[in-house]
């Protein structure tokens, strides 16, 4: 059973650099899914896709978001990461880390995903 555990600050801080990590852990290993993907809600908006990356490194980001995010995976320590720089409360969300066997750009719905983890609440408060 493949299960992906998030880790990340509650409050983060105007201005300052949001650091989040998923970890995959279970039998099948970091390599069943070639896609990791970050995907936020804001209270009382809709999901927004942040942006993917594949288990070789490729990543591809929101418009909207590219030139704030910065997605990396480490496959020794079977994780994979979001920076998010320059906060602003607008970035307040629940944050969420999906796994999928196929790339799904801008994809929000959870049945695209194989695995989706329960969320961070991640609040932007001085």
């Amino acid at each position: 059973q493949v299960q992906l555990q998030e880790s990340g600050p509650g409050l983060v801080k105007p201005s300052q650099t949001l650091f989040l990590a998923c970890t995959v852990s279970g039998a099948s290993g970091p390599t069943a899914f070639h896609y990791w993907a970050w995907i936020r809600q804001p209270p009382g908006k809709a999901l927004e896709w942040m942006g993917v990356i594949s288990y070789t490194g490729s990543t591809y980001h929101s418009p909207s978001l590219k030139s704030r995010t910065s997605i990396a995976r480490d496959t020794s320590k079977h994780h994979f990461t979001l920076q998010l720089l320059t906060v602003t409360p607008a970035d307040r969300a629940v944050y969420y880390c999906a796994a999928s066997r196929t790339l799904n750009l801008g994809a929000t719905d959870k049945n695209l995903y194989d695995y989706w983890r329960q969320g961070t609440q991640v609040t932007v408060s001085s």
